[in-house]
């Protein structure tokens, strides 16, 4: 393989080919005029290979993988799955993953659940099917979280409400 590149423009290649191939090409560019400027034909070099690139490009993407439950999710929801426990036993995701995905994307569950949204970053989220299990995944006193949830208040750095039954 050879390649035409340009010789004052930091060697950009303008096209790649066969030795013949390219020299037509050169000369029909330079006769209509579209290159007015110097070319040189050259073996195109192999690129060394990078181990660390190659294996960073088979890292999988996370908001990829995120779109792919999603959708997984939502389709179980469309089948008639109401429940985070329905949708984890159609998914196959862990609670915690299903959970948190259905209430970042805000998925409508037919039973009622307590919500912890964190002040200053909203994706982080909290939930439990009872004020005292959401308590001690907070730290705090129930009674606390359901006198906030009245008032929309911030309990232990995180907005509380109450998502009912749908």
């Amino acid at each position: 393989m050879y390649a035409v590149k340009t010789i004052d423009q930091r060697h950009k290649v303008l096209a790649t080919g066969s030795e013949p191939e390219l020299h037509r090409l050169v000369l029909s560019k330079h006769r209509r005029g579209q290159w007015s400027f110097p070319v040189v034909i050259e073996p195109e070099q192999a690129q060394p290979w990078d181990d660390k690139a190659y294996l960073e490009s088979m890292r999988p993407d996370h908001d990829t993988e995120e779109r792919e439950q999603i959708k997984e999710i939502r389709h179980a929801h469309r089948a008639g799955k109401h429940t985070i426990r329905a949708l984890t036993d159609e998914t196959g995701y862990i609670t915690k993953r299903v959970s948190y995905l259905v209430h970042k994307y805000s998925l409508p569950l037919r039973n009622e659940y307590w919500r912890a949204e964190k002040y200053d970053n909203p994706n982080e989220i909290i939930t439990g099917q009872t004020v005292e299990l959401l308590g001690d995944k907070l730290g705090a006193p129930a009674q606390s979280i359901r006198q906030a949830s009245y008032s929309n208040g911030i309990v232990c750095g995180y907005y509380i409400s109450r998502v009912p039954r749908v």
